[in-house]
């Protein structure tokens, strides 16, 4: 759906205060709108429609804040299929996403939904418009994972501190890459969370396969340093996939952590010669 909006009960008649209504005084480059009654197709041709297609003209994106309140009644079925094409031919404008809503079951079908989306979406309660047209504005956001290379042990240090993002992944594969293109292998990556945050969005879970799987083989050793209870399985699971050997460490060892993926490999008797 194009802007977060739910179908409506069966039978719901259309009023003269049922409207999408433009929000004025937010930033510039965030567009907002709240809904009030039930929407039909109309609302859709007339308020959000015009927008997409001028965004799309302009070849810029989209910030937009949905707010949701309890006047709201839901969408006609000429309004649903609307919201459905212009959500499906207009996802890829779209740069972020704020739904300002009290309502329980809309704020958590927007976060399993935010899931699936090509860009950040974000739940706010009623009452703090402004706090989500400011985080529309600060788009994109600041990193949650910063990474770093530790020359003398060859290990590759990453600090999360967010869900992880398409872009994070994106960055940790150019500073491993520009590495490779002159070493046979990184020695080791270390990971220090505290508690894994999962992924922003599925973009975020299928640039961490392939993150994976274009890396693994040419990296020795991999650590979890985490306290989350999830981690002590990691090494079970994961060394079934990757060909690095896999650890975890509490998240207050990232030393020994570092260390241990750094050391060189123990050669076997015989190995020489």
């Amino acid at each position: 759906m194009s802007v977060g909006f739910p179908p409506s009960a069966p039978g719901d008649a259309r009023r003269a205060t049922d409207m999408l209504e433009r929000l004025e005084g937010l930033p510039a480059g965030v567009y907002g709108v709240r809904a009030v009654g039930t929407l039909s197709r109309e609302d859709y041709e007339t308020v959000i429609v015009p927008v997409v297609e001028e965004a799309r003209k302009e070849g810029r994106k989209l910030r937009v804040l949905s707010e949701v309140g309890p006047d709201f009644h839901g969408l006609t079925p000429g309004a649903m299929w609307e919201d459905l094409k212009v959500g499906s031919s207009a996802l890829r404008l779209f740069e972020g996403c704020a739904i300002v809503t009290d309502t329980k079951w809309i704020r958590e079908s927007t976060r399993l939904a935010s899931f699936f989306m090509p860009c950040p979406v974000r739940v706010f309660p009623l009452g703090e418009r402004e706090a989500a047209a400011a985080w529309l504005s600060t788009l994109p956001e600041g990193p949650g994972v910063s990474h770093r290379l530790v020359p003398e042990s060859n290990v590759m240090v990453i600090e999360v501190a967010a869900p992880l993002r398409a872009q994070d992944f994106e960055a940790l594969a150019q500073t491993a890459d520009t590495w490779l293109a002159t070493h046979a292998e990184l020695a080791g990556i270390v990971v220090h969370v505290r508690t894994f945050p999962g992924w922003e969005n599925v973009k975020g879970l299928l640039k961490h396969a392939r993150f994976v799987r274009d890396h693994h083989r040419r990296v020795r050793r991999a650590a979890l340093v985490s306290d989350s209870r999830v981690a002590d399985l990691a090494p079970a699971l994961v060394n079934h996939f990757v060909h690095a050997e896999v650890r975890h460490f509490d998240y207050a060892d990232l030393d020994a952590a570092i260390a241990w993926a750094g050391a060189a490999p123990v050669q076997k008797v015989g190995d020489a010669g």
